[in-house]
């Protein structure tokens, strides 16, 4: 006797991908505001300001069909320090290593040197399949929107590369951001996941939380401190003696600058500056971790950090 339920009416075996997808374009482009609101949590950092992302955030988007892993690199730019360098050799070793390629291009700013750098790269690299992006759409009108999206399509052929798709969306308005994801998923390979159901990054928690603590310092002094500043959790440990239905876990951080000048900006009149930051990451932090933080930051000075291989080694570069 067969007992039919409502599964027998599908075919055997639903096809399962899994797969890596990274998304390039000069810095500023839009790539972990898109990470962020394609996994539906905050896990790259995002800041107006360039130059932000400095690890391999992943994010992992779980789907019944699919396991999409974000693979976000640093803004691919013509380097000027060594630290510049590092990252867009970081850049060349992601793009040869993932599964399909998405390019971020913003709608507002016609295409310009920056992005055709980064599309002659990019047409050295014959296998992994393109998507195009075009982010930000809700800062364009629909006539700009289209002329961008024909510009795109052109750049393409002018260079000798097959986009798979072109894709207008917006992360900050969430439109067309599951039909990217739709999109991206038939470029995978087939395979089972590669990470556990609730996993949203695998970048170790330390690194996430120095990425959040950054995050936080930077957004006051955006002209004055560009890329001086590195963050460095020493450790997190949970505190002692706390019942378990209390637990609180310290957090010792330093924040680096490269001169004693820059110390004054970061620190604020009468410290004022960086209780804030403090007080803004341990939100984030907290919600990242799940549980409350106690936080203690200190400013420490790294002469020329972003010129110096030892440093930036120390640095986790």
């Amino acid at each position: 006797m067969s007992v039919r339920t409502q599964s027998s009416e599908e075919p055997a075996e639903a096809v399962h991908r899994a797969g890596f997808a990274c998304f390039v374009g000069r810095p500023n482009a839009g790539k972990s505001t898109l990470t962020n609101a394609l996994v539906g949590q905050k896990v790259a950092i995002t800041s107006n300001r360039p130059q932000t992302t400095r690890h391999t955030v992943r994010g992992i988007v779980h789907r019944e069909d699919a396991q999409l892993i974000l693979v976000d690199t640093p803004g691919l730019h013509k380097p000027r320090t060594l630290l510049g360098e590092r990252l867009n050799d970081v850049v060349r070793t992601t793009w040869a290593e993932v599964d399909v390629i998405g390019f971020c291009l913003p709608a507002n700013e016609k295409l310009g040197p920056g992005d055709r750098f980064i599309a002659k790269e990019l047409a050295g690299i014959k296998k992994t399949p393109k998507v195009a992006i075009v982010t930000k759409t809700d800062l364009v009108d629909s006539k700009t929107l289209a002329e961008q999206l024909i510009a795109v399509d052109q750049l393409g052929k002018e260079l000798g590369i097959t986009w798979a798709e072109i894709v207008p969306v917006s992360a900050t308005g969430n439109q067309q951001v599951s039909l990217l994801a739709d999109l991206l998923t038939p470029l995978l390979p087939e395979g089972p996941a590669l990470y556990p159901e609730g996993d949203l990054t695998d970048e170790p928690e330390q690194v996430m939380v120095a990425e959040l603590i950054r995050e936080a310092a930077l957004e006051g002094v955006r002209d004055e401190l560009p890329h001086s500043i590195a963050v460095v959790v020493e450790e997190m440990l949970p505190r002692e003696d706390r019942p378990a239905d209390k637990p609180l876990l310290d957090i010792h951080a330093n924040v680096y600058i490269e001169r004693p000048s820059q110390k004054g900006i970061i620190i604020g009149p009468k410290g004022k500056r960086l209780k804030d930051v403090g007080i803004k990451s341990r939100k984030q932090i907290e919600a990242l971790l799940g549980t409350p933080v106690f936080l203690d930051l200190h400013v420490k000075v790294a002469k020329d950090w972003q010129r110096d291989p030892k440093q930036l080694r120390r640095l986790g570069f």
